[in-house]
């Protein structure tokens, strides 16, 4: 099959191939969201029919929900759950600490409950996604829709005083409408190129009225997984480089 796949394609292929194998039986795993993590579904599924593998899912969006009932894995919900062995996710950008971003795919609420849920976060990717500074992809911020465009204006004066410049918050956009999360919310994508403290920019963020989350993802993330275009993979552990 990964012969007939683009490159890109090849290299999620390999990424999620290689991070399914950290499933164990008897494992309550969180599943990701994404063209990457469609492919972690599709790993797991095939070692479910072919090698017996037991393990619930707990999927991080509807789109996931649907795959992993399709290709019969057994779900639960986080409440459910509880505490997590793993969760398995694709990432917009990582840099070299292991610090991300996500919520390209608008679940980036969900994706962060479970892997701060859970006792290992990995993230499967391609090389394309590693980055010297976060900032260069958007940066994905949730809101409520009562009071958005309040909440807009609150985004950019907090960003205006931290020095921000050239920055743009647009409200995302699908089918000439906003889209809309699975919790009924609107996403603002901020264009930054550049951010210097994430830290401190994620907790700013997150006090404002009307934010319900945004997309950095800071100290959570234990592992991250790099596929390539030749089908091979390699996974570096957080505790390697601290």
């Amino acid at each position: 099959m990964i012969a007939d796949l683009s490159p890109s394609d090849r290299s999620k292929y390999a990424c999620a191939l290689h991070a399914s194998k950290l499933v164990e039986s008897g494992m309550k795993v969180g599943l990701g969201t994404g063209s990457t993590a469609y492919w972690l579904v599709h790993h797991l599924a095939e070692r479910v029919r072919n090698e017996d593998l037991k393990f619930v899912g707990v999927p991080t969006s509807t789109r996931t929900r649907d795959q992993a009932h399709a290709e019969g894995i057994r779900l639960i919900s986080m409440d459910d759950a509880g505490r997590l062995d793993i969760t398995i996710d694709g990432a917009d950008e990582f840099d070299q600490s292991m610090s991300l971003i996500k919520g390209g795919g608008g679940a980036h609420l969900q994706e962060k409950i479970v892997a701060f849920g859970s006792d290992l976060m990995v993230v499967i990717a391609d090389e394309s996604k590693k980055v010297e500074k976060l900032g260069r992809f958007p940066l994905p911020v949730e809101v409520l829709k009562f009071g958005s465009a309040s909440s807009q204006m609150k985004i950019e004066e907090l960003l205006i005083a931290r020095k921000f410049k050239d920055f743009d918050v647009k409200m995302r956009m699908k089918d000439e409408k906003p889209f809309i999360t699975d919790e009924g919310n609107f996403i603002f994508d901020l264009k930054l190129n550049e951010i210097e403290d994430p830290i401190g920019l994620c907790g700013d963020l997150n006090i404002i009225p009307g934010v319900v989350e945004n997309g950095l993802f800071i100290d959570v993330c234990s592992a991250v997984i790099v596929g390539h275009s030749d089908g091979t993979a390699e996974i570096s552990w957080k505790k390697d480089i601290a």
